[in-house]
């Protein structure tokens, strides 16, 4: 039969060198010695009767039962971050903190008034905002690091854990500057009028450019004068400096039209939507941001 006597600090050794991916980073970043890291791997390696990295040239690498193991530990560990978090955040929330990973586009809209209304109501909750691309925020879901995503499609998961829900959609609209210099501007009513016009537009290889590209196929449109533009502020910013007519979310520049800065085109074809989703793993919801999400965002996720 087997026992186990499981030494903790070597799991937490195996770790933090699978994290790092090299024990030179590792000592520096756990302020130990490399003799004594490399010491503890090979004793693991040792007890469990299997070799955990490959050693090479350019450093370490997982073998495949190293791959396994970080599985399993990478598991644990959340878990047990978890439950420190469990312990230390109480249900009236006198004390806590909030992770959230979302793009600045939609952040800008979408959450930063819920934000102000949640830290009104509970001022000791400690709130963090991580922005970056889809990818990484996948990325920092799975390792802790956020607690939960707003993000638009679509989102490429590997896990089960990790549950997508779909929270609303919202509306693209081609917006130009309210004192633009653009001539006949008026009259432009559907995507094939567009075509002589200088564009300000998302970047190649998004979804909302991929999108959008097919409409101007379909409509047998050929666009040439682009600017291509990666973030949706500075497409606003460039449209506030009249270098074209720019796409982009119709809620992001919804104060930008009630100041009268910016104006909508009037475009007769229905132009993409996106698709805003709720991205978390149940299992590791604390209390903060559960009651975050519940009270400002989705009132039927449980627990």
């Amino acid at each position: 039969m087997y026992q186990s006597n499981i030494n903790l600090n070597l799991y937490k050794t195996f770790y933090e060198v699978a994290k790092y991916g090299s024990i030179t980073e590792t000592a520096k970043n756990t302020f130990t010695s490399q003799p004594a890291i490399s010491k503890s791997i090979k004793k693991l390696e040792e007890e469990l009767k299997t070799q955990l990295f490959y050693r090479n040239r350019k450093g370490i690498e997982l073998t495949e039962k190293g791959k396994d193991l970080l599985f399993y530990i990478e598991s644990a560990y959340n878990s047990l971050i978890t439950a420190e978090r469990s312990m230390f955040e109480t249900e009236t929330l006198e004390r806590g903190k909030i992770s959230i990973g979302v793009p600045s586009q939609i952040g800008t809209f979408f959450i930063f008034d819920n934000i102000a209304k949640f830290h009104k109501e509970h001022p000791n909750i400690e709130i963090t905002l991580i922005t970056g691309k889809t990818s990484t925020l996948i990325s920092l879901l799975k390792s802790h690091k956020v607690d939960f995503i707003i993000d638009s499609s679509p989102i490429d998961v590997d896990s089960k854990d990790i549950i997508i829900k779909p929270l609303t959609e919202v509306n693209n609209c081609f917006i130009y500057n309210n004192k633009t210099n653009l001539k006949g501007i008026d009259k432009i009513k559907s995507i094939k009028d567009l075509a002589n016009y200088p564009l300000i537009l998302p970047i190649k290889g998004t979804d909302n450019r991929n999108q959008l590209d097919y409409l101007f196929k379909s409509k047998s449109t050929k666009i040439n004068n682009v600017i291509n533009i990666h973030t949706s502020e500075m497409i606003v910013g460039a449209v506030k400096q009249d270098l074209g007519i720019g796409y982009i979310i119709y809620d992001l520049i919804k104060p930008d039209i009630d100041n009268n800065e910016i104006n909508v085109l009037d475009i007769k074809e229905q132009l993409p939507t996106i698709t805003i989703n709720l991205v978390y793993i149940k299992k590791y919801l604390t209390t903060a941001p559960l009651k975050f999400i519940q009270e400002y965002i989705d009132s039927n996720i449980n627990n």
